[in-house]
Order: C-alpha cells, then sequence, then structure tokens
C-alpha cells in the first residue's frame, strides 16, 4: 500500500518530469507560415579510419601527431600575446616608446618560454612557425618586421636559414599542410 509519503514523492516526481519537457524559449524562424525552430548546433567532425600503406608512414603520421600536439598550444599563446602587445603599442606615445614596450615584451618571453623552446627538434620549429602563421595571419618574419623592424627580422631570417628555417613561410591548409591542419581540427575538437 502506498502511504501518504510515498504518494507525496511520486506526485513531485511527476510534477519535476512533467516541468521538465515544457517546451523552453528558443530561436524560431517563420518560413512560409511555419514556425521552425533555429538551433545552433556545435561542429562534427567525421574522421575515417587512418589507414598506412607502411609502417614507416605510420611512425611518420603519428610523430607528426605528437609534434603537432606539442607545438599547438605555443602557436595559440603567440596569437593571444600578440593581441595582449597590439593594444599595449597602440597605447604608445611614440616609436621610442613603442620600440621599449616591445624590448620588455622580449625579454618576459625569452625569460619564461626560451628554455622550451630550445628543446624543440628543428621539425617542431618548423611546424610552429607554419602555425603561429595559421593562429595570428603573419609570418614569423612579418610579425618581426612589424613588431621590431625590418633589420631584426631580416637578421632572423638569416640565422634561421642556417638552421633551415624559413620565417617567412606560409601555412597552406589545402595543400602542403593539410594533414597538419586535419591534426589541429581534431586537436580543438578534442578527438585526440
Amino acid at each position: 500500500m502506498f502511504s501518504k509519503l510515498n504518494i507525496i514523492i511520486v506526485l513531485i516526481f511527476f510534477g519535476l518530469a512533467a516541468k521538465a519537457q515544457q517546451p523552453g524559449v528558443f530561436n524560431a524562424k517563420i518560413f512560409e507560415g511555419d514556425t521552425i525552430p533555429v538551433v545552433n548546433l556545435q561542429p562534427v567532425y567525421i574522421v575515417s579510419v587512418k589507414r598506412f600503406s607502411s609502417k614507416k608512414e605510420e611512425v611518420r603520421y603519428t610523430r607528426l601527431v605528437r609534434y603537432v600536439k606539442k607545438v599547438y598550444p605555443y602557436a595559440k599563446l603567440a596569437a593571444n600575446k600578440l593581441n595582449e602587445y597590439e593594444i599595449v603599442l597602440k597605447a604608445a606615445k611614440n616609436d621610442k616608446e613603442r620600440s621599449k614596450i616591445m624590448k620588455r615584451a622580449e625579454k618576459e618571453l625569452r625569460d619564461e618560454y626560451e628554455g622550451k623552446l630550445r628543446n624543440f627538434t628543428i621539425t617542431q620549429g618548423k611546424i610552429l612557425i607554419k602555425l603561429i602563421d595559421r593562429e595570428t595571419r603573419y609570418s614569423s618574419y612579418d610579425l618581426l618586421k612589424q613588431l621590431r623592424s625590418g633589420l631584426y627580422a631580416g637578421i632572423w631570417q638569416g640565422v634561421g636559414k642556417i638552421f633551415g628555417y624559413d620565417l617567412k613561410v606560409k601555412y597552406d591548409p589545402q595543400g602542403e599542410d593539410r594533414q597538419i591542419e586535419q591534426i589541429v581540427q581534431l586537436i580543438e575538437a578534442g578527438a585526440i
């Protein structure tokens, strides 16, 4: 037999269930006399199982995934820092003050990140340069030229060339960097 307490609990349960089923407030559009709900959905990435023609190709791809996962946060950080510095630089009164700000920023960045970045392999460095271009829409050379000077950018381009880097390289998500772009999208979607 049901006691009064059991009946009250059942009624509260059904009351809450009915309330949960009531329609909420949502966006809608009227199309040809019909009201159609508008729902924003998160993007869905459909990824097929990667098949490799050889073990060597599989190892190369696995290494690329590992490298992109390692350097991508630094590219995102570079984009965030660039946005911060652009705001500060716009407030600068003249070129001398702007130069002081950039030298101070460079020192802070070197102190915080130089040790970590020095441990990158050459391949990881090349991927980072491309991902910085992806995130900021500027090549590393353009950023140095814009934020410091053309001479400074030229010197670092020369040093980079000695070690196999090209600071002027552009990110090509549809061509040469297609695999990197796919990996970045998977990282952003939380799939890897």
